[in-house]
């Protein structure tokens, strides 16, 4: 072989050579046609490891109309959920022998999005996955008109049409029922922002457990999800001292309200039981561990390309709402062993 032939890139005609084959056959082996002996497409894929041969992307694209690839729009991603929603929407389109291409949003606006829509058209990709997890982003992509597919991950919350996401008022129905179930009956809610659908939702099912059980709600603190909001409403809820139990909307600002509990003498589970939403990778080895309600965010990322290759194949969609899972740990108990505890 000459100089020229190993330094140049090889080509679908090296392949074909090689392999002893056409260069139709070899294209249709590339494109994952099913009409090709065994025999043959073990041929073909050797001599292509062989070579180090890659298939030219774009003039693929052209041939078949499928660029194999996925856009995905997210922002709020120093977030715990978006960010592993994220990962696992990523990690689910390799599995599925997808790229992805990421634009995160600077500002959830109508022209953001609306650049980023066009970004992605332009890499011809054959579907958009968009994290919309605060209402103005919901409704900004409700009102986006493209031909491409969008499928909305977290936001839409109603299991209907190109949407994805757990079941949060089922989990904050979860994380209530599980006090009230432990005795407790004066448990004090502590939200996350109300401009962020999830939080509402997770509210929306406090309320409803507790009227339910005949107990009046007490939902009067709004959190911005992050540990530091969480410590500032847990020193004023430790002036308080009139409840037995805290649901509180996210693992992180429940990290807080640990520690301004602790820091003011406030004992958990002795003096008051707190449960968290998440379950975020820290919530096993706080102090005590936190109960707390997990979110299958793989589930979600998988179901998402699920839904994304059904839609592509011109199938139906039917994507009810992912179960979310109660975890147990230590930092709720009964309310007779915790007053126990007080008198101990």
């Amino acid at each position: 072989m000459s100089a020229d032939r190993t330094s140049r890139r090889p080509v679908m005609a090296d392949v074909a050579r090689l392999a002893g084959v056409s260069h139709q056959t070899v294209s249709r082996v590339i494109n994952g046609a099913n009409n090709i002996k065994p025999t043959t497409r073990s041929r073909v894929e050797h001599a292509i490891a062989a070579l180090g041969y890659r298939p030219n992307t774009a003039a693929r694209t052209l041939v078949t109309r499928r660029s194999r690839t996925i856009g995905i729009i997210s922002s709020n991603t120093s977030q715990h959920g978006p960010a592993r929603i994220q990962h696992s929407l990523q990690e689910a389109a390799r599995s599925a022998g997808y790229f992805s291409s990421v634009v995160t949003l600077s500002e959830v606006s109508h022209r953001e999005l609306r650049d980023a829509v066009e970004h992605l058209d332009r890499q011809s990709v054959e579907a958009i996955v968009m994290i919309a997890t605060q209402s103005e982003a919901l409704a900004v992509a409700h009102a986006e008109s493209t031909s491409t597919p969008m499928i909305l991950v977290e936001g839409d919350l109603s299991g209907r049409g190109l949407s994805v996401g757990v079941d949060q008022i089922a989990g904050a129905r979860l994380a209530t029922r599980h006090l009230i179930e432990l005795g407790h009956r004066r448990i004090v809610h502590v939200s996350g922002p109300m401009s962020w659908t999830e939080a509402r939702a997770r509210r929306i099912g406090y309320v409803e457990a507790m009227h339910g059980a005949g107990l009046p709600a007490d939902a009067d603190y709004q959190g911005d999800w992050s540990p530091a909001r969480g410590y500032a409403i847990g020193r004023a809820l430790a002036e308080r001292r009139d409840f037995t139990a805290v649901f509180v909307a996210n693992d992180q600002m429940a990290v807080g309200i640990l520690h301004a509990f602790a820091e003011l003498g406030l004992a958990v589970p002795d003096d008051v039981s707190v449960v968290g939403f998440d379950d975020i990778p820290e919530a096993a080895y706080t102090n005590p561990s936190l109960t707390t309600v997990r979110q299958d965010f793989a589930g979600v990322g998988r179901r998402a390309i699920e839904v994304v290759t059904a839609v592509l194949d011109g199938a139906q969609v039917v994507s009810p709402l992912l179960a979310p899972q109660l975890v147990v740990r230590g930092s709720s108990r009964t309310l007779a062993n915790q007053q126990k505890g007080l008198m101990a």
